[in-house]
């Protein structure tokens, strides 16, 4: 295995957290103390290791999607420094420190994720996903390739709906496989211009746009405030306000209220 460093703090089991927290995921699979990946046809695994992170194998195709999957795009210290005068996230962030916000490396598999989850619980969503991995994807040796948007716009919608998408989830999907549009010239977009060109796609809302802002581009004032989860997290503060309170750091201040919640 070949050493990889993560800026500190950092916490391997706090920052793989969400991959264990809902079950299996086929396509990000915590197995036997590690993380597994499927990039470019090749399993990735990555385990903890002091001041950073073993992983086998690590290259120039691997290492990108690796550097995701850590959040290694955030820097916490400016977070944590500004977050210290904050009543609310004074408590919240000192217990979580060193928590970093996993990214979706690859952008179509994360709206196909945000489709899925959508007005369903995420236990329901992820075994829905999984099934879609299973019938569309590919197996390495533990984990799966997510199927590949190609794959996807030569489904058929019943074939989604017989891995329990409902219709009207099918073809968005399909859709969006289907569509035009450059996922990756995302990146280069205003916040404002890629919430434009994704909400003009059928199936996708504000709610999908901001996360995929927050989970595939880490852009720090993303805020999904139509997520109950924030919600919850955010009461009795209107989650709107919440906007406004947390700025400029949104997006790390939604990921550290999340988890929150669902650790202890």
């Amino acid at each position: 295995m070949a050493f990889l460093a993560v800026p500190g703090p950092f916490d391997f089991d706090l920052t793989t957290e969400r991959f264990r927290a809902f079950g299996v995921d086929r396509a990000s699979l915590w197995h036997e103390g590690g993380l597994h990946r499927v990039v470019g046809g090749r399993e990735v695994r990555i385990e903890a290791a002091p001041g950073g992170v073993d992983v086998e194998p690590l290259d120039a195709g691997t290492e990108p999607v690796v550097r995701a999957v850590l959040g290694l795009a955030f820097d916490l210290e400016p977070f944590y420094a500004w977050a210290a005068d904050d009543e609310l996230l004074a408590v919240v962030v000192p217990r979580l420190a060193g928590f970093r916000p996993s990214l979706s490396p690859d952008p179509f598999e994360m709206l196909v994720g945000a489709i899925t989850s959508q007005q369903v619980s995420l236990f329901s969503a992820l075994a829905i996903r999984n099934r879609l991995i299973e019938r569309f994807g590919v197996q390495a040796r533990e984990a799966w390739a997510f199927p590949t948007r190609e794959r996807l716009a030569g489904a058929r919608e019943e074939e989604l709906v017989e891995v329990g998408f409902s219709w009207r989830k099918a073809e968005y999907v399909v859709g969006l496989a289907r569509s035009e549009l450059d996922l990756a010239a995302l990146a280069g977009l205003p916040d404002g211009e890629v919430r434009a060109r994704l909400v003009a796609l059928r199936g996708i809302g504000e709610w999908t746009a901001e996360w995929f802002l927050a989970r595939h581009l880490a852009r720090p004032n993303a805020w999904p405030a139509g997520d109950l989860a924030l919600r919850k997290a955010v009461a009795p503060l209107d989650v709107v306000a919440a906007r406004v309170r947390f700025h400029p750091f949104e997006n790390l201040s939604a990921h550290y209220l999340l988890l929150s919640q669902r650790v202890p």
